[in-house]
């Protein structure tokens, strides 16, 4: 790299090969002395099976954190949680200015900022066509139509010229609230002439256009209409053009709307807050719901993910305190289950179903959209804003893969292939990857972080897979055996393959074990312990087929 004259940079650290935890800098300066901004600092979720114990999990912002004196803000593009739901956790560690629309800077302080020890983040309020000067920076925010209010992209303008980074968008020309994708603002960027677009890429292995929220809020108004009898609507609960078309279909037909579950209730009073439920009447809560006819009730619920201690999940166990279904009413999932969350929506489908309840779903009605881009809308984007470089990012590596085939079928000449870590120099000279930075997960586990080095998650993996064998022995100071070894086993199946107990086959490989070892050896707490392992492992795998973890301890007495 050159390092001693200005260059603008991109890194991504999140969001780039995955779904999820996005979080991008933009450099600029030279290499020693380089100036930092921040898009996004978002979290994922992690599955159950994969990463036993754990529920979120954060990019690794080392590399930042290394240089956070010369990181000069955070900037948000809206305010869904695989971009702003690393901010309480890892603020502490930068300390900078984070700048966000009001409906984002208000859900952000209501949401995470609210929590009991939560940081005092500094915000900044940020509004679309009003640009702001940080250090080399010029920062623009372009508003765009998205899943949720306030979306934005982001235009970066510095001496060495403009990026977009388009942030979440699609084209909808009726988005029922919130802004659309402006197609004179992203032409006049083009115009002044596009270094490089940093785009969206979920979508781009679909073909078409996605369809509008207000052909969901017709679907949705015709389903709540012709219910005979109880309604419940699920999802995002970050989806306000949902809840308000949900609450102007329940107005049309007498009905209710009951909001039920605290993200939810966080969500709603931020949009009410700003305007985006002006004219809907309050909504009420769960205690009312057991008071209304059945045929005059909307329920709001969160739990389109199928998370275990949500809403819906708590009403299709029959475990929620106010809110009950029985046969004949009627359930939409009006939301798609994000990979790797198929198991859990399907398992309470199923109760659902079991109970008589009616469950619908995008499978057979219009009742969900996507808020990113199709093909068709993509070409679009490409067709406004003429960038020299295209940077696919916000996707796997299929997603990723496609784009780049697909910007270069657009007509750009230069498109470089991402992932986090890859340091690019974006000016001067042609776009291209130049260095590769660490950059990694962290993972919420309780009350701290971990990083993807820590061997409590593997080791879980083995536990949940194979199960423990744990052995105290006490040798005393001449290497003799003192009483019996205690042994116990976890999660191991009760017998083994010719039908022995399994904890009778361990006891007896420990004592033929120990009695192998001369009093010698024995005085060896170190190479009993090891001998013990390598035993029990060996002999249960016999038995069983499967090797335990083990914990072997030897007590000198």
């Amino acid at each position: 790299m050159t390092t001693g004259q200005d260059e603008l940079v991109f890194l991504p650290l999140g969001g780039v090969g995955e779904i999820g935890m996005n979080a991008a800098l933009y450099g600029f300066g030279p290499e020693k002395r380089r100036k930092w901004i921040m898009v996004d600092c978002g979290m994922g979720f992690a599955g159950e099976e994969a990463m036993p114990g754990i529920d979120l999990m954060f990019p690794d912002l080392s590399f930042i954190e290394e240089r956070k004196a010369d990181l000069l803000g955070i900037f948000i593009t809206h305010a869904h949680e695989d971009h702003i739901g690393a901010i309480s956790e890892l603020w502490p560690r930068l300390r900078v200015p984070v700048y966000a629309t009001r409906f984002a800077k208000n859900l952000l302080e209501t949401r995470r900022l609210g929590e009991p020890g939560a940081p005092k983040v500094e915000l900044k309020e940020i509004r679309p066509g009003r640009p702001v000067t940080v250090g080399p920076f010029g920062i623009e925010f372009v508003p765009v139509s998205h899943s949720i209010p306030e979306s934005n992209a982001v235009a970066i303008r510095t001496s060495h010229g403009l990026v977009v980074h388009t942030g979440d968008w699609k084209l909808d020309a009726t988005p029922i609230l919130g802004d659309v994708t402006e197609e004179a603002a992203f032409r006049r960027l083009g115009d002044e002439g596009i270094l490089a677009l940093v785009c969206d890429s979920t979508n781009v292995v679909r073909e078409g256009r996605s369809p509008s929220e207000a052909e969901v809020a017709a679907t949705l108004g015709r389903l709540i209409a012709d219910a005979p009898n109880r309604v419940a609507v699920t999802t995002f609960a970050s989806n306000v053009a949902r809840i308000r078309a949900v609450a102007e279909a329940a107005q049309s037909c007498g009905r209710q709307v009951v909001a039920v579950g605290r993200a939810m209730d966080r969500v709603i009073d931020v949009a009410r807050e700003c305007g985006y439920l002006d004219g809907l009447p309050e909504f009420r809560s769960a205690d009312s719901y057991g008071q209304l006819p059945r045929d005059k009730v909307v329920a709001l619920l969160t739990g389109s993910q199928g998370e275990a201690r949500a809403a819906l999940a708590r009403v299709s166990r029959n475990d929620h305190p106010a809110i009950r279904l029985t046969g004949g009413d009627r359930v939409i999932f009006s939301s798609r289950a994000i990979p790797g969350n198929e198991r859990d929506v399907g398992a309470i489908i199923n109760d659902l179903v079991n109970q008589g309840v009616e469950v619908i779903t995008d499978r057979t009605e219009l009742v969900h959209v996507s808020g990113h881009p199709r093909r068709d809308e993509m070409a679009e984007m490409y067709a406004w804003t003429r960038p020299r470089t295209a940077i696919p990012v916000h996707g796997e590596a299929l997603h990723l893969d496609e784009h780049a085939r697909f910007a270069r079928a657009q007509g750009v000449s230069n498109v470089v292939k991402a992932r986090n870590g890859s340091l690019i120099r974006l000016a001067p000279g042609t776009p291209e990857v130049v260095d590769h930075v660490k950059a990694g997960r962290l993972f919420k586990d309780g009350n701290v972080l971990i990083d993807d080095k820590d061997r409590a998650i593997p080791e879980r993996r083995k536990l949940a897979q194979a199960g423990l064998v744990s052995v105290a022995i006490a040798i005393d100071e001449t290497g003799e055996v003192m009483g019996e070894p205690a042994v116990d086993i976890i999660g191991l199946p009760n017998r083994g393959r010719d039908g022995e107990p399994l904890i009778d086959t361990v006891v007896d490989i420990v004592t033929r074990t120990l009695s192998g070892l001369s009093k010698g050896k024995r005085r060896d707490a170190d190479g009993v312990e090891k001998a013990v392992d390598r035993a029990i492992r060996t002999g249960v795998n016999e038995a069983w087929g499967k090797k335990p973890a083990c914990h072997v301890q030897v007590v000198e007495v």
